[in-house]
């Protein structure tokens, strides 16, 4: 540890600044916020891209349903009150990795424009990257993992966004991919394509 001097810890006079980690980490810092509906392929891809920017040295956080629902939002429920309380959280968390210098990869259903509005106003504008998954609710019922959608066909699950709630999908994302129709590694690719650039503008 560098001698301080005489001065008593000047990082009380001000604080360090998102520029300071950025130049520290080499690298911008934004979220990606990827939102669609479950079964989409939101997390597979931002396990992709966070697998390749963590091999090109960059430093991300991947935030989804099951690191956040178990922890920082495991008191809230599927109400439309809890879910804008679940969006508002997600948003000033991934601001305290932004300024960081943190990118941060999300990967939320966030069904409504309003509640994607609210995060970015929460993030800031020039730090939200909207990524549309798209992907119809008969694509992802086939695939249905977790068996979530046959569960709210059978009424087990209530207020499910496509089935019997509705999912408002962006007008001007900065990126939309289709999973039907591009493989995972082309989806990847084509979010790895918008974002690389301005992860270098440093």
């Amino acid at each position: 540890m560098k001698n301080a001097g005489n001065n008593v810890f000047p990082i009380f006079d001000e604080l360090l600044q998102k520029t300071d980690k950025e130049e520290l980490l080499k690298q911008k810092s934004f979220t990606v916020w990827m939102t669609g509906l479950s079964g989409s392929g939101k997390s597979t891809i931002a396990k992709g891209l966070e697998r390749y920017l963590h091999e090109q040295r960059f430093l991300t956080k991947m935030l989804d349903g099951d690191n956040i629902r178990v922890g920082i939002n495991n008191n809230l429920g599927f109400s439309e009150d809890d879910r804008i309380e679940n969006i508002r959280r997600i948003a000033e968390v991934s601001k305290l990795f932004i300024n960081c210098g943190v990118i941060t990869l999300n990967c939320f259903v966030s069904p409504t424009r309003e509640m994607r509005q609210m995060a970015k106003e929460i993030i800031g504008t020039d730090n939200f990257i909207e990524v549309f998954i798209n992907a119809s609710v008969a694509e992802c019922e086939k695939r249905d993992v977790k068996g979530l959608y046959a569960k709210a066909r059978a009424g087990e699950i209530k207020n499910f966004t496509g089935i019997d709630a509705p999912f408002e999908a962006p007008t001007n994302a900065a990126v939309e991919v289709n999973t039907a129709e591009l493989s995972i590694d082309a989806s990847i690719q084509k979010v790895l394509n918008y974002i690389i650039p301005k992860i270098e503008n440093n």
